[in-house]
């Protein structure tokens, strides 16, 4: 495996395992606190927003935020954290995740289809079986949660995103497009925060800072490994977030996964794990 590929996978997983890390704080923002759902969305890209605005070293590039495809991109990142969050309300955290893993197959058909990424039915074959793993964890059927759908809604936008990341990969560089994805998620949502402002105490405000600081981290290092890589590639490590999920939904919430959900979750990381034994596209 050449190093540039490595580094990508190191990266996107690192990324894909704090993005958990926010929602389990939106998890406990929404749940135990009772914010609503779109304040918490609005305030973790608000929270990016700042972080990313003190880390850049250059001028705003006031050409992104001219380009359509870039509000776009924003939309559809700000309108899967909506669905997470209100989907976090009421379904522990590791059959979110499980329902919102639609993502990378999303995400990897739009690439495909769109961008004209060449497909390998090796690595199709293994997004397949990762989506059973999905499935055995979720196991959608009459008592399917209604929280679920929002979950499921949540991963279509994502993978959609995934994808417009790469589309967008020279439109700018990381830092700017971290900047505009933030920046505009803020805008975009702040008509859902209006009227939502929750009590001003120091849990709210820490577990607020731990959601949009722990999620922004991740997003950049995922425009990094983007950068270095194909989305058709990198699609199956976003499975690294369910094992996240499913390890802090443990220690934060104490609930775990029966026999056969822990046999999904061992699916779900061989399949991203495999894809490593594949050769890179030519």
């Amino acid at each position: 495996m050449d190093m540039a590929r490595l580094r990508a996978v190191g990266l996107m997983v690192l990324g894909m395992s704090l993005i958990p890390v926010g929602d389990t704080a939106g998890k406990l923002l929404t749940g135990a606190h009772g914010v609503a759902p779109g304040f918490v969305a609005f305030a973790r890209f608000a929270v990016g927003a700042a972080m990313v605005a003190l880390l850049l070293r250059a001028p705003v590039d006031w050409r992104l935020w001219r380009d359509g495809r870039v509000w776009l991109r924003a939309a559809l990142i700000a309108a899967g954290i909506g669905c997470i969050l209100t989907a976090l309300r009421t379904e522990p955290i590791a059959s979110v995740f499980g329902a919102f893993f639609v993502g990378p197959l999303v995400s990897y058909a739009l690439s495909v289809l769109l961008l004209g990424e060449r497909a390998q039915p090796a690595r199709a074959a293994l997004l397949g079986l990762g989506f059973v793993g999905t499935l055995m964890v979720v196991r959608p059927g009459g008592e399917m949660a209604p929280g679920l759908l929002w979950a499921v809604a949540a991963g279509v936008f994502y993978g959609s995103f995934l994808t417009a990341s790469r589309w967008l990969r020279n439109a700018g560089a990381p830092m700017q497009l971290m900047l505009t994805q933030t920046a505009m998620g803020t805008i975009l949502l702040a008509p859902l925060a209006w009227g939502a402002w929750p009590p001003a105490t120091a849990e709210v405000g820490g577990l607020l800072l731990v959601s949009g600081l722990a999620s922004a981290t991740g997003n950049i290092l995922l425009i990094f490994a983007y950068r270095r890589a194909a989305a058709t590639e990198l699609a199956p490590f976003v499975y690294t977030q369910l094992v996240a999920a499913t390890a802090l939904g443990w220690l934060v919430f104490g609930t775990w996964p029966d026999a056969v959900g822990a046999a999904g979750l061992a699916l779900l990381l061989a399949s991203g794990l495999a894809t490593l034994a594949l050769r890179r596209p030519a």
